[in-house]
């Protein structure tokens, strides 16, 4: 038995782990960023979401007396990919309307019942296999196979979910990287080796990437500067400073670093910048636009 789930905190707890452990379950993780993996259960909760706004929009002072009704319309609610409603799939029959519809589904014998929602399960079992088969099928149509990738291979990560600092979504690059592959976990998911300042789970799907290729009319990129040493410290180039907060009783500034892609942008305190023209070129880039830091001083 698989269990698969999002990364929500409940699913990735040792308490649930153990659980599915001891039940002999296996627990598989959804990659970053891939909808289509909860996509169903999204499109339910859009539907009982539109459902509740028409009844709260129709009665806004009695709707929750009915929410029954709502119920049982979601229950008897039959899917297109089953063709039967989700309580039908689990009981065996449709729920009755009023009280004298009751002996309509009134089990004879234990053992026709349990026929029953057999015969039930493995007519929605083929159907959703069925459909699953066709929307593979429609889908794979304007796929491509995706490559084969291995540990130690780099990797551009698309960028198009990632948070980026201080950087408008137009102007921002269309993928980030290069990235080394850490492990392949199937063929549809990978954990990438990204830098601490990328605060992003490391598993990614591999619609994703696009592995590093180089030729002579596209050469490999280079690598970052190396850190100087100065007073006995490592110590970086600063190509840019994005923004400024106030921590504590400091100051805190975003920093764009020379060499570096956007990926690697912190936050540093104002201790840890060495060189002052840098900041005030900042603070006069602000006040031009008249704006100012946190706390209204420099």
């Amino acid at each position: 038995m698989e269990i698969l789930s999002d990364r929500g905190p409940q699913f990735i707890s040792k308490v649930w782990k153990d659980f599915c452990g001891a039940l002999g379950a296996k627990v598989s993780l959804s990659s970053g960023f891939h909808p289509q993996t909860n996509g169903q259960t999204e499109r339910m909760n859009q539907e009982m979401e539109s459902t509740l706004r028409c009844m709260c929009a129709s009665n806004p002072s009695s709707w929750s007396s009915h929410l029954p009704w709502v119920e049982y319309a979601h229950n008897c609610h039959i899917s297109s990919a089953s063709g039967l409603s989700p309580f039908e799939c689990s009981l065996g029959y449709q729920p009755p309307l009023l009280p004298s519809d009751e002996p309509q589904n009134a089990v004879t014998s234990v053992q026709h019942h349990i026929r029953k929602c057999q015969r039930i399960w493995r007519e929605a079992t083929a159907a959703l296999n069925r459909t699953a088969a066709q929307n593979r099928r429609f889908a794979d149509r304007k796929r491509k196979p995706a490559p084969v990738y291995s540990p130690g291979q780099k990797v551009w990560l698309s960028a198009k979910d990632i948070p980026l600092k201080a950087a408008p979504k137009k102007l921002s690059p269309k993928f980030l990287g290069p990235f080394e592959i850490q492990a392949v976990l199937n063929h549809s998911a990978v954990r990438l080796k990204l830098p601490s300042s990328l605060r992003v789970h490391p598993v990614f799907h591999v619609s994703l990437l696009k592995p590093v290729k180089s030729s002579p009319l596209c050469p490999p990129i280079n690598s970052p500067p190396s850190a100087r040493y100065i007073d006995g410290g490592p110590a970086y180039t600063i190509n840019k400073i994005l923004d400024v907060r106030r921590r504590g009783r400091g100051l805190q500034y975003l920093v764009d670093w020379e060499g570096y892609g956007p990926e690697e942008r912190s936050w540093v305190p104002r201790s840890f910048i060495l060189d002052e023209s840098v900041l005030r070129k900042f603070h006069a880039s602000r006040d031009s636009g008249s704006s100012r830091p946190p706390g209204g001083g420099h």
